[in-house]
């Protein structure tokens, strides 16, 4: 029961980020409206985290899962994918190495300002 309550309160969230789609004219997904709204209530405490853990650690979990649709659909498109896939796996490529560059480099940046904080406590 534990469960079903827990995944009840992320769909109520994903409705209201549905909503929020449909009320917003912004080209903004309704799934990511959802992730700040469950990430406010969150924050501000309006949502308790062992209110939704189990079963974000599950859907998480399954998440692997859930790409299987995306991947039958690529294949399935090969014909149109095909004469674009060069440009798109070197934009794939070129992006993944940015992505990770400014990840490492922020993460580094983070790691320092924590370890100055704790050095100036001492």
């Amino acid at each position: 029961m534990k469960y079903l309550k827990q995944f009840l309160i992320i769909l109520v969230i994903s409705l209201a980020g549905e909503i929020l789609k449909a009320v917003l004219p912004l080209p903004v997904p309704a799934s990511i409206y959802g992730m700040v709204l469950l990430f406010a209530g969150l924050v501000l405490g309006i949502i308790k985290l062992d209110a939704v853990k189990e079963t974000g650690k599950f859907l998480i979990e399954i998440m692997p899962v859930m790409f299987i649709p995306a991947g039958v659909g690529l294949m399935s498109s090969w014909g149109v994918l095909k004469p674009m896939f060069v440009p798109v796996s070197v934009v794939t490529v070129v992006v993944l190495v940015a992505v990770m560059a400014v990840t490492g480099n922020v993460s580094q940046a983070i790691i320092r300002y924590k370890r100055r904080k704790e050095n100036k406590k001492m």
